[in-house]
């Protein structure tokens, strides 16, 4: 086997990697759950003689040396969703799991993490192969938990940074409903910061025929929800995109009982820490002063999980991109701006301040009308899906330390 990137892969290669992906997605796990991802994932490693160790529970470390030279991370991530797949593959997932609160759910890999595991798997067993090809040391991170914000800070906070040798550059990609084959790649900021909340309403209850008697946390609720609309459209500039989303909102048990408290959740994404500050701290003034106006106690905001900067490094991303371009011609691959999807890939590097450069590579036949992420039709054609990823890997992965990189 060649680690060259500008050449196809050869058959057996191909054979094998299809099998791994088969196996991936008909066996996907939810967040933090990985068990049985991280035994294949190390037995794969084991096979062709990578060390490797645990790291962050179900997170898995193998790091590949070859003499002196720099070092350079690579991630995939390893959880699934809790969807029902229905992307009529044969190879679909029937799989369930359990989520925090008990409840059993179906899982498929609705996100495409099948893909980043395969392509990175492949990716290592080339530069074991081909060692004449490099010289340096590689580390390959399968991280847990991306869905939940919870596996990058795990691994981290696990000693992945004391454990293993500390990279240069740590590098990712992420599958995505564009032509297969092609390439996306953001030079500075690359997909949004995310923060999830919870705010809990206090309102007081009475008998729905006595609303004087009441606070109502569902028309206090209400307010908060429309007014909290207008931080995007009245409060920022126009050139500063956010998202504000209110995704859930429960109150009541009756239809006669006005209750005393009612609950939502906010999703929100934004592209730099000043417009997250400023939104943040609008949300906050909103939903205290709505509660004030109404005459009710002090609401509860709650802050559920978050994402962090994922920013491209210019110099290292035009590193990256003109590897890219090399390995799958010029034309394949697209300068693009920022994504509004969050990714907690960014901690891995922040934790140690050392650059990151992540980008998109394409998973569909055609260019419109194609399933998104995190949708129960996410079924990403093979090929030449995972050749262009599993190319790409090795491609950004020389140009740090290919022997002809230097």
């Amino acid at each position: 086997m060649t680690c060259d990137p500008t050449r196809p892969l050869d058959a057996s290669t191909v054979e094998q990697l299809l099998g791994v992906y088969r196996h991936l997605h008909a066996h996907p796990e939810l967040s933090m759950q990985e068990h049985a991802t991280a035994d294949f994932i190390a037995a794969e490693l084991d096979s062709f003689g990578v060390e490797n160790f645990r790291c962050g529970g179900t997170g898995v470390v193998g790091i590949l040396r070859e003499g002196e030279g720099p070092v350079v991370a690579f991630r995939a991530d390893t959880d699934g969703l809790p969807i029902a797949e229905d992307t009529g593959l044969e190879y679909a997932s029937t799989a369930t799991g359990t989520l925090p609160d008990g409840t059993e759910v179906p899982v498929m890999h609705g996100c495409g993490h099948d893909t980043h595991v395969t392509a990175l798997l492949t990716a290592a067993r080339l530069l074991d192969a081909d060692r004449s090809a490099w010289s340096g040391t590689v580390v390959l991170i399968f991280q847990p938990g991306e869905e939940t914000a919870a596996g990058a800070r795990a691994m981290v906070d696990d000693g992945l940074w004391d454990r293993a040798p500390r990279p240069a550059v740590v590098l990712g990609q992420h599958v995505m409903p564009q032509r297969a084959g092609t390439i996306s790649i953001s030079h500075g900021t690359a997909m949004a910061m995310a923060d999830a909340l919870r705010v809990v309403v206090r309102g007081r209850q009475s008998h729905g025929s006595q609303p004087q008697q009441s606070i109502d946390p569902i028309v206090l609720g209400a307010a908060m929800v429309t007014r909290l609309q207008t931080i995007v459209s009245r409060e920022l500039d126009p050139m500063s995109p956010a998202v504000v989303t209110v995704g859930t909102f429960h109150a009541g048990l009756k239809e006669n009982i006005i209750p005393d408290q009612a609950e939502f959740t906010l999703n929100i994404r934004t592209l730099t820490p000043e417009v997250r500050a400023q939104v943040l701290a609008a949300v906050e003034r909103i939903v205290q002063a709505e509660a004030t106006a109404s005459g009710a106690e002090p609401p509860l905001i709650e802050a559920l999980y978050d994402f962090p900067e994922n920013y491209n490094q210019p110099a290292a991303a035009e590193r990256v991109t003109t590897a890219l371009e090399h390995a799958l011609g010029g034309e394949n691959v697209r300068r693009s701006g920022p994504l509004m999807g969050s990714e907690d890939f960014g901690h891995l590097g922040a934790a140690i301040g050392v650059p990151t450069v992540y980008w998109m590579f394409g998973g569909f036949e055609g260019e419109t009308d194609l399933p998104i992420n995190h949708s129960p039709f996410f079924g990403p054609v093979p090929e030449p899906t995972l050749t262009t990823a599993t190319r790409a890997a090795v491609a950004s992965l020389l140009a740090w330390v290919g022997r002809e990189s230097r």
